[in-house]
């Protein structure tokens, strides 16, 4: 089974439209007057028909590293934990943060950590 790192696609008008969630559904209205919309974040991908079609940009785990570290993105709330959510993309973590999400998130499912463990040994890789 591929698993979804990032669902994406581009509207018509240049619109891109991201789900980082289950359920996380968000619509937009063209410029041409169709609403498209995306669905299911990582979990499944779910679209609507349009008589102009988008254009498909879902990134998946068996795409080169360097796709999924632009397009796995990552909710943080900052060193402290007290901070708005922010989903920042994989490149953008510090190699601490990704060591204590590897050490600490033991109920990811293992894809999810065998992406981190790639950055980890991308960076070590171009240092």
């Amino acid at each position: 089974m591929k698993h979804i790192v990032l669902n994406r696609i581009k509207t018509p008008d240049g619109t891109i439209l991201i789900r980082r969630h289950r359920h996380d559904y968000v619509t937009h209205i063209d410029d041409n007057g169709e609403t498209y919309m995306v669905d299911g974040g990582t979990d499944y991908l779910r679209r609507n028909v349009n008589t102009e079609p988008f254009e498909e940009q879902s990134v998946y785990a068996d795409a080169p590293h360097n796709e999924i570290r632009q397009g796995f993105y990552w909710g943080t709330r900052g060193k402290e934990g007290n901070q708005p959510v922010e989903f920042k993309p994989l490149k953008e973590l510090d190699t601490d943060h990704i060591e204590a999400i590897i050490r600490t998130q033991t109920r990811q499912p293992g894809w999810r950590i065998e992406i981190f463990k790639a950055e980890l040994a991308f960076r070590k890789k171009s240092s």
